[in-house]
């Protein structure tokens, strides 16, 4: 059996720009786990700007350039973010698509969830 090969689009460009791109059968190896790492790091540092731009955003001092750079930076992390999403999602397994398949832990009598008569009142 010969393996499959994968592509995983790294968290990094080519200096032009243009995605970069690693071929592995199994994810593990030495470029897998620096990317992984950059990923935790980036998604980290996207948490905290997001954080800072929160408040900046309700600092009525703030100032137009304060607001520009925030934005900006923002900006360069949701790229990153929508960059990391995008590989993950493409080396999600294909899902199953037969529309007769049955969810054993589906019950066909249940009509989703109930709230109790006064939930609203």
């Amino acid at each position: 059996m010969i393996p499959t090969q994968a592509t995983r689009l790294l968290p990094w460009s080519t200096p032009e720009g243009k995605p970069c791109y690693l071929a592995s059968d199994d994810g593990s190896g030495y470029l897998s786990r620096v990317a992984d790492n950059i990923e935790s790091v980036q998604l980290g540092m996207a948490g905290e700007l997001l954080a800072h731009t929160d408040d900046l955003v309700t600092d009525p001092k703030a100032t137009s350039d304060q607001l520009r750079f925030a934005l900006a930076r923002t900006s360069e992390a949701l790229r990153d973010v929508k960059r990391i999403a995008d590989s993950r999602g493409a080396r999600l397994p294909e899902p199953d698509n037969d529309p007769d398949a049955i969810d054993p832990d589906e019950d066909p009598d249940d009509d989703g969830p109930h709230l109790p008569a006064g939930a609203f009142g």
